[in-house]
């Protein structure tokens, strides 16, 4: 490129020309291509030229580690067979190696064109008529003299001066030395010998000194006498006591003071060994080997991958993350803008123009989304249907409902991995495809159905959940058997104070109006412009809630990320559900509505329990998945677990930062995460900690805006934390993070549990956790208590 003679090139948003690009090479890669800084290359020999199978075979080797990983398809696209590497000891374009993407642009670098003479003195003529001599400015004081003149050196007082002169006559005489004392002289020298002054003696008070032990050793050898083998026999006989022998022992007064004296410790060793197994080893039971005290397991998560868009998630924030349940490896996350309600409305047109999505991501692909979904605003949750992957249900910041089905792009995401079927995807992940052939446009999918915004919620709808299939609710809230075992019904809620029950079934009397005019429309065929599946044409925009249950305390509400999920197997919890307000207050209420007698109308009822133990917004609300009636809720400073319908059983003290998200870990019930707004990773392991949590790590430097866990194996697990700055991390959980000790898993049943809720809990429930304990006890272990035993157990407890 002739800078002189052609126009100047483009220029990017950074600052640098458009046919290079500024990169950072890690020693590792200046090693490996023979560029490293000021030995190889340096100031006046930057350049190097590279191979570009060379790149080729870093970036398939070590994928999205590489360096040159982003600009994997410029070096694909580059021509020739060598690129231009040219080391910037300067930081002109903001890093110390940049890479020429065009081969004009290397031309002119190798070959710089010869300017002219004639071209030369004009420049030279030319610069010298421009060139002025530049105006001095009149020194203006700010005050450095005075610090000048107090730092320098000044003479306080007139110097001294001395005269030393000689007789005339004495110069040039010769010397003559004798020996005189100094005492009968008058004007002569007077030794001045060194002695000890007691008045400057310092006193040792400690030395350092080192000691070495060498132990003492002693050579020595010797040599054994051989002897051959020989075979020998030896016969004997057990020497017995006689009959008059043992009777003599039994009658002895030795024996009988004996036997007296050990009846008691023995009597006492034999009704402990009934009560308990004296030979089972306590410590080893507290957990595996590699989850002792001192151990070497690795208890640290590791950075397993990372997802970031620069177009889809500039500038945005993740709001909610859903792994695939269909493919392995499979994760998607919805990103909404990071701007406050006025900044919103002034930008209302620009977020029309860029609708919001939800973006799927794979491991074997770190770099580009497989799919989008189109909303029609931006979501805050959404969730896949357990009967059915493929249909995803989200819930909108304008109130709104949305339906997918990503049926038709199913095989996009299961070719995005090789060897998808039953392998494990620990042998799959990281191998990145190069091929020459690429799609390059992402699909996009557009929603298939949307409900009304003048029948949804009249806020940002914070949490969404499917109800079981098992069973589905009618119109009144009365739970009934669901006999298609298929999910058709959804519950959201919104800080408007109102949850809501949605049914995906085309309503009774819509579809009796089809039925009549069925001739009709045979002949008549969907117009589909976008390619939407018909799935749920009958519920676009004209979706309505099957219930709407209104707050029972009649105020406004923030119920941010809350589950009123429904476990189908415990029928005691089945009509009741939690919810949680913008001031930290839990409110535990029933969603069947109540008939008026006067008015005949329903109405709410009024809430169970209130419970105030949060400071502020309650961001999660969440079951435990190996209790049904332990809940964990996160909020403000702190977090709580508690026992449903009761008082928290564990309150953590207020942190330095605040608490933004939380979930249960899926294998193990004493763990669980919390994320801070520092970016910061909280796991509280309650069988070794209570007071603080068991490790803290940071993750990133932005708030910690969602946490889900996912199992690939019994020997593999993963968590995926997403961040205010738009990035999703996926950690790789430790071995004795995920993995259960044998007595963990029952402790819900047996008398493990017993130790673990009356520590933890509050002195107010221990009486009642201990009684549920018992009642909870296998057969086995109830027969070896009696009733006596366990009533004076509960009367010893209530006195503690």
């Amino acid at each position: 490129w002739d800078f002189h003679t052609q126009p100047s090139p483009g220029f990017t948003e950074n600052g640098h020309p458009d046919y290079i690009f500024p990169l950072v090479l890690t020693s590792a890669t200046q090693e490996l291509f023979g560029c490293r800084a000021d030995e190889d290359v340096t100031g006046d020999d930057p350049y190097r030229l590279l191979k570009k199978e060379d790149i080729i075979q870093d970036m398939k080797t070590r994928a999205a580690v590489s360096d040159f990983s982003p600009i994997k398809q410029a070096v694909l696209d580059y021509p020739e067979d060598e690129i231009l590497l040219v080391f910037d000891r300067d930081f002109t374009y903001g890093q110390s190696f940049y890479l020429v993407l065009t081969v004009e642009a290397k031309e002119s670098l190798l070959k710089p064109p010869v300017e002219a003479e004639g071209e030369e003195d004009e420049g030279e003529e030319f610069s010298e008529i421009i060139q002025k001599t530049p105006e001095p400015q009149p020194w203006v004081s700010l005050g450095s003299e005075r610090e000048i003149e107090e730092e320098s050196f000044m003479d306080t007082r007139p110097k001294l001066r001395y005269k030393i002169s000689r007789v005339r006559r004495e110069f040039g005489a010769p010397v003559r030395f004798s020996t005189c004392s100094a005492a009968d002289l008058r004007d002569n020298c007077v030794e001045c010998s060194s002695y000890q002054d007691k008045s400057y003696s310092i006193r040792r008070m400690e030395k350092q000194c080192g000691v070495q032990a060498v132990p003492n050793t002693n050579s020595s050898s010797t040599q054994t006498v051989w002897k051959y083998p020989r075979n020998t026999c030896t016969q004997y006989e057990p020497r017995e006591l006689s009959e008059e022998e043992k009777e003599n022992i039994l009658q002895s007064d030795e024996l009988r003071n004996f036997l007296s004296s050990v009846t008691g410790r023995f009597e006492l060793a034999i009704q402990q060994n009934v009560i308990m197994d004296v030979f089972v080893d306590d410590w080893w039971a507290l957990g595996e080997e590699d989850a002792m005290f001192g151990g070497k397991a690795e208890t640290h998560l590791k950075e397993y991958q990372s997802f970031t868009d620069l177009h889809y998630s500039k500038e945005k924030t993740i709001s909610y993350i859903s792994w695939y349940p269909a493919i392995s490896g499979v994760i998607a996350v919805s990103v909404t803008e990071r701007l406050s309600f006025e900044e919103r409305i002034d930008r209302s047109t620009n977020l029309l123009l860029n609708p919001a999505l939800i973006l799927f991501w794979s491991f074997s692909d770190p770099i580009n989304p497989q799919l989008l979904l189109e909303c029609p605003d931006d979501v805050f949750c959404f969730e896949f249907c357990p009967s059915d992957p493929n249909v995803i249900v989200g819930g909108c910041m304008n109130g709104q409902v949305v339906l997918w089905d990503i049926s038709g792009h199913v095989e996009r995401l299961q070719g995005t991995r090789a060897g998808v079927g039953g392998k494990n995807i620990s042998s799959n992940i990281n191998t990145l495809s190069f091929e020459s052939k690429q799609e390059k446009d992402t699909p996009v999918v557009r929603y298939c159905a949307v409900s009304g915004i003048d029948s949804g919620h009249r806020a940002p709808i914070t949490d969404i959940q499917w109800l079981p299939d098992s069973f589905e609710v009618s119109r009144t809230g009365i739970p009934l058997e669901n006999k298609s075992q298929i999910s058709v019904q959804i519950v959201t809620c919104a800080p408007d104070g109102c949850v809501m029950f949605w049914d995906l079934r085309t309503p009774r009397v819509v579809a009796q109006a089809l039925t009549d005019r069925k001739q009709k429309t045979e002949e008549k065929v969907l117009e589909n412009p976008h390619g939407v599946p018909n799935t749920f044409k009958h519920l676009d925009l004209t979706w309505k809630p099957l219930i709407r249950v209104s707050d029972p305390l009649k105020r406004e509400r923030n119920t941010f990320n809350e589950t009123a999920n429904v476990s189908d197997t415990e029928v005691l919890f089945l009509f009741m559900f939690i919810f949680s307000s913008q001031d930290g207050e839990l409110v535990y209420t029933d969603w069947r509505l109540e008939k008026d007698s006067d008015s005949g109308r329903l109405f709410s009822p009024k809430p169970t329990h209130r419970f105030r133990v949060h400071d502020s917004l309650v961001n999660t609300v969440l079951r435990s998945p190996f209790f049904k009636d332990i809940i964990l809720t996160v909020g403000g400073w702190n977090f709580a677990i508690w026992k449903e319908g009761v008082t928290p059983i564990l309150l953590s003290p207020c942190s330095p930062r605040k608490c933004t998200v939380g979930f249960w870990s899926l294998t193990r019930p004493a763990v669980f995460f919390i994320g801070k707004e520092d970016g910061n990773l909280e796991v509280w392991d309650l069988l070794e900690k209570t007071h603080e949590p068991s490790q803290t790590q940071n993750i990133t430097t932005a708030h910690i805006t969602c946490i889900k866990p996912w199992v690939i194996s019994s020997k593999q697990q993963l968590l995926a934390v997403s961040d205010y700055l738009g990035t999703l991390h996926i950690l790789e959980v430790p071995w004795t993070l995920h993995h259960s000790s044998a007595n963990e898993v029952r402790k819900k049943s047996i008398a493990d549990a017993e130790r673990l809720l009356c520590l933890k809990a509050q002195r107010s429930l221990c009486l009642e956790l201990v009684l549920t304990c018992w009642s909870y006890r296998p057969s086995a272990a109830r027969g070896s208590t009696s009733a006596q035993q366990r009533k004076t157990l509960g009367e010893s407890v209530q006195h503690k």
